[in-house]
């Protein structure tokens, strides 16, 4: 059936790495602040050992649960617990290594490091967690200062609000992610029906539609076969026409021949061995169908060639259909250096307006997927121009980024 091997693959992009990324770095960078302050200022300190002390284990702490802030799984609610443990522990010993850290507005001894715990919470439960954790933090910086002045309060509320408004955006960024996640899986699961779609078309209903004829023609027993064949050739069409998703990006009405521009992406399985696409459109040649090509050898990706013969062999079979058995067709090749042409004209009747959506209506996706669906799989276009009287032109192009240089 000369179809592509195709591989679709939904890529989840966490938006939630670069957070905990940011977080990692974060505690490090404010364990490191909180050392070299009480360094700077350990004269100012009353108990200059309890500071030292609960500054070592911080540094031992923080450098230990590194792995724990690495992403969500690894971060559980038992390690969250302690964390916010020791920030508060660290908030509320400031007074008993400090004496007079309740008559002014200086720092606690983990300093800002305590928000690092914080936004673990909001980054791991969202904003629900974080409101909470940064409730027991603005509980314990009250009971540290004591009397406290505007600016804790104001130091308080930052911390409440910065957190819950992070653990917000990291809901809403989940839920897109969700929701991205979901459309590219139905659109790989669209596209594979697209193609199976093209094969069923090119292999069984045609076959279907021969024995229907050749039935009917022969009468007796083959006619009660070929009706039975027509019934399911019905059937089938019926169902492949209601597995898709009708195409929602042509230019304008198919049935003036307007210019189908669908990109599709690329595949991830690495270019295959180039071919020559004049031995795979040669065997079409005969006494009804006269092939123009480069004296050079036309080279293209395997899959992408094939896909291509496959699109010129369904136009020059609706030109058997629809054109008549006496009706001429010309296949031509241009090699162009940024795109391979490929044309299928004949001389036949032409297309009435309107018969290209009315056949797609009714589960007949020749023209939809045989063609233009194939050509959209490549990256490439499909044009059809069609004139009542005056025959049929099917326009192939693909960007010369498939084909082999």
């Amino acid at each position: 059936m000369g179809e592509m091997a195709r591989r679709e693959r939904v890529v989840r992009m966490s938006v939630e790495l670069p957070l905990w990324r940011a977080l990692t770095a974060y505690r490090v960078l404010t364990m490191v602040y909180a050392v070299l302050l009480f360094v700077f200022t350990r004269q100012n300190f009353e108990r200059p050992l309890v500071a030292a002390g609960f500054l070592a284990v911080l540094v031992v702490w923080t450098l230990a649960t590194l792995p724990k802030v690495a992403n969500a799984a690894r971060c559980t609610r038992g390690f969250l617990a302690a964390d916010l443990t020791v920030a508060l522990t660290g908030i509320l010993l400031t007074p008993l290594a400090d004496a007079h850290a309740q008559t002014h507005d200086g720092p606690t001894l983990p300093s800002i490091w305590t928000a690092g715990s914080v936004l673990a919470f909001a980054i791991k439960g969202g904003w629900r967690w974080a409101g909470f954790a940064s409730s027991f933090v603005a509980v314990a910086n009250i009971v540290e200062r004591g009397e406290p002045s505007r600016d804790t309060f104001h130091n308080v509320l930052l911390v409440w609000v910065a957190s819950i408004a992070i653990g917000y955006v990291v809901e809403v960024a989940r839920a897109s992610e969700r929701t991205l996640a979901r459309a590219l899986e139905i659109e790989a699961a669209t596209r594979e029906r697209e193609r199976l779609a093209r094969d069923i078309h090119d292999s069984v209903l045609q076959v279907l539609a021969m024995v229907q004829r050749r039935g009917t023609a022969l009468g007796g027993e083959a006619a009660e076969l070929g009706r039975m064949a027509g019934e399911q050739e019905v059937a089938l069409r019926s169902l492949v026409a209601g597995g898709l998703v009708p195409a929602s990006r042509v230019s304008e009405d198919e049935s003036q021949g307007a210019v189908v521009r669908i990109v599709d992406v690329p595949d991830d399985d690495g270019p295959a061995q180039p071919c020559d696409l004049r031995t795979l459109l040669a065997p079409h040649a005969g006494a009804k169908v006269t092939l123009s090509e480069p004296g050079a050898p036309v080279l293209m990706d395997a899959p992408a060639a094939r896909e291509l013969a496959a699109a010129v062999g369904a136009a020059l079979d609706n030109v058997n259909r629809h054109a008549g058995p006496d009706a001429q067709a010309w296949i031509l090749v241009e090699d162009w250096p940024d795109e391979v042409i490929v044309t299928v004209r004949d001389d036949g009747p032409g297309i009435a307006e309107g018969r290209l959506a009315q056949a797609e209506g009714e589960g007949r996706l020749g023209v939809a997927q045989s063609i233009r669906g194939r050509l959209r799989d490549l990256g490439g276009t499909a044009e059809l121009l069609s004139v009542p009287g005056q025959g049929t032109e099917v326009e192939l192009r693909i960007p010369r980024g498939k084909a082999a240089e």
